[in-house]
Formats: structure tokens, sequence, C-alpha cells
């Protein structure tokens, strides 16, 4: 296989679940390594197909998969900043800023101080996205991350990840 996703492009793998599509994304990850041989991942330029550090250090990468899981016990904006707060040199006033424009980009602000609990599947599946987007990631991958909905979430869900896209620009493979 063979596949280029240009910088701030959003790229969709079609096909029936099976086990290629996820290995694909956990290659790209740097979770799983490609079977010996001719086999290259490029980020930006460079072959990380030997590196055997996490992906995610290298080049500010998230990955969101099918069943969010929100902590169970964080309200909506605690639960949005958790990656915030894990990069370490950050302010307070930095963090609540940044949980801020986060909530208000995936449109949840008047459900920041929700648990999970009481948030429907699409809205914990959008802080799930907010916590990837907190640390500010160059490419994002998204495995069926509206698997687990009712198909008229799903389709708003994608509709709306859409407009996301056109908004923040960020590489996207789901």
């Amino acid at each position: 296989m063979s596949l280029k996703v240009e910088s701030g492009e959003l790229v969709a793998l079609l096909g029936p679940s099976a086990r290629a599509r996820p290995r694909l994304l956990r290659i790209i990850a740097g979770l799983e390594f490609p079977d010996p041989g001719n086999a290259q991942v490029l980020f930006y330029g460079e072959d990380v197909t030997a590196i055997r550090e996490p992906a995610q250090g290298r080049f500010r990468l998230s990955a969101l998969c099918a069943v969010p899981a929100p902590e169970r016990l964080l309200k909506t904006s605690r639960s949005a900043c958790a990656s915030v707060r894990a990069r370490p040199g950050r302010a307070k006033a930095e963090i609540r800023a940044r949980v801020e424009k986060l909530l208000k980009l995936i449109q949840l602000e008047p459900l920041a101080k929700r648990f999970p609990s009481q948030l429907s599947g699409g809205q914990r599946q959008r802080v799930s996205l907010a916590r990837a987007l907190a640390v500010e990631p160059k490419v994002l991958l998204l495995d069926e991350p509206f698997g687990a909905l009712d198909a008229k979430v799903r389709k708003e869900l994608r509709r709306w990840l859409r407009k996301l896209h056109e908004e923040i620009h960020i590489t996207t493979l789901l």
C-alpha cells in the first residue's frame, strides 16, 4: 500500500471493519511496525520505520478511537484540559484560556460543568476529541471515532468534524 497525506488534509480510509485499516493507523502512530522488507513510514520526509519511540512525542500526534473514554469523575472542562495540564510549563491562566478555546471549538461551552454520565455519546466523543486536540498535534488519527454512535448522531458528527477540519486545518487520517 502506498498512501500520501499532505499537511492539513483530511483523508478517510474506507473499507470493511477488519485488521488492515486499524493496523495501518497503529503503524502510522508508531504503536506497531510494518512487516520487514521495503516498508517505509515517512513523517515530513523523515523515515520513522526503524525508530523505536512513540510517534506522539516525535510528531505531536494524537489518536482517537471508536469508544470515548472520558474520566468518569471529571467534569467536561476538566476532562478537556487533562492533556493541556500534562504539558509542562503551562500557567493556570494559559490552561484556562486553552480549555475555553477548546470547549468553544467543540461547541460544548454550556456543558462545561457536566460529568460524562450527563452527556450524550456524541458529546462525550467531542470531549475526547478536545483532549486529543489539546496537545496541539500536527497529525490526528481517528480510528472509527463514530462507530459506537447511532446513525443520526454519526451523520451529525461527520458533518461537524468536516466543518471543524475546515476551521483548524490539522492533518487528519480517519
